[in-house]
């Protein structure tokens, strides 16, 4: 029972238990979006890489999107609002095209963008 044999493993010592995550190499939990898949009922069966790539994705798109808002709490803030978060996906073309149909909670409204040409009254 020492050293980590016992009579149930036969006198191999077992490696210490690696997450998913950390094999990948990830700070999202692969565990949990691979329970999160096969509890949504989007398929029948799940791979074992999907999680690990859509985590991958979400991983990589809330790093943009914070690296973005940091970038707008000017003023060194040291605390980032939805104010900041709705900001960085407006300002920026592509998350504002993947993100056009979301609403940020607080995060308030964004100006149009002036139309260069004017009004049809201007003219």
């Amino acid at each position: 029972l020492e050293d980590g044999i016992s009579l149930w493993n036969c006198g191999k010592v077992r490696a210490k238990a690696k997450s998913r995550s950390s094999r990948a190499g990830l700070q999202f939990p692969v565990g949990q979006v691979h329970q999160l898949l096969r509890k949504g009922n989007y398929a029948e069966h799940v791979g074992a890489g999907a999680p690990v790539y859509l985590a991958a994705v979400m991983e990589y798109l809330t790093a943009e999107i914070l690296e973005l808002a940091g970038n707008a709490t000017r003023d060194k803030k040291t605390r980032i609002i939805p104010r900041h978060l709705q900001l960085a996906m407006r300002n920026d073309e592509e998350l504002n095209k993947l993100l056009g149909g979301v609403a940020i909670a607080q995060g308030a409204w964004m100006p149009a963008p002036q139309n260069q040409l004017g009004t049809a009254r201007e003219m």
